[in-house]
């Protein structure tokens, strides 16, 4: 439904999208990745190349990131290679890797942080026995982005989610396994996410020989 141009109470309404980017945030390339981690290296942010890392590796939305526990992630005096945590949004158990580089940044983040196998990796500011907010996430992901020079209104939370998705469907075109890495309980979902249209489809095609 419009509103009359008349409508006196409409006058200095703004559009909630005025200013902003609508739609799917874009993933990051693995230039503007070493090019955050190397601006969190140099600022000495143990705890936020941690987090940053483990974004990139674990796929997850800012819900279940944020809500990591140091059990989750470590086996005996070690980081796992491999971890699963059960979703917010399905309530279905995700699987993710985690390579060489990320466990060595979480390494050296828990051993600062100490605590105990039931609390979270990445504890709240105002009460350290509470995770950080998916709010605080979203703010830090703000200042990553822009520190490197990038518009924070065309990057978010979600393109650290999707940056490692769209590179492995990019080298492989196997959308039945990036489904699975991202929890999606549909393909069209998935489909949807990483913005395959019929140009992908086509390139994949024309770069198969039968």
């Amino acid at each position: 439904m419009g509103y009359s141009q008349y409508d006196s109470s409409m006058q200095s309404r703004v559009p909630w999208n005025a200013d902003k980017t609508v739609g799917t945030k874009r993933p990051l390339t693995q230039k503007q990745i070493w090019a955050i981690r190397f601006f969190l290296d140099r600022e000495g942010r143990l705890r936020d190349r941690a987090l940053f890392d483990l974004a990139i590796d674990s796929k997850l939305r800012g819900c279940d990131l944020v809500k990591i526990r140091i059990a989750d992630l470590v086996s005996g005096d070690a980081v796992r290679t491999r971890a699963m945590v059960i979703q917010q949004k399905t309530g279905r158990p995700v699987q993710f890797e985690l390579t060489s580089d990320v466990r060595a940044s979480l390494f050296a983040w828990l051993e600062r942080r100490g605590g105990s196998l039931d609390q979270h990796v990445f504890p709240s500011r105002i009460n350290r026995t509470h995770h950080m907010s998916t709010r605080q996430y979203a703010r830090l992901v703000d200042e990553w982005v822009t520190a490197i020079g990038l518009r924070r209104a065309e990057y978010g939370t979600h393109s650290l989610r999707r940056t490692k998705a769209s590179m492995i469907y990019k080298a492989t075109g196997n959308l039945r396994a990036v489904q699975i890495l991202l929890g999606h309980t549909k393909i069209e979902n998935t489909v949807r996410y990483l913005g395959v249209d019929i140009e992908d489809a086509l390139t994949l095609a024309e770069h198969t020989d039968i």
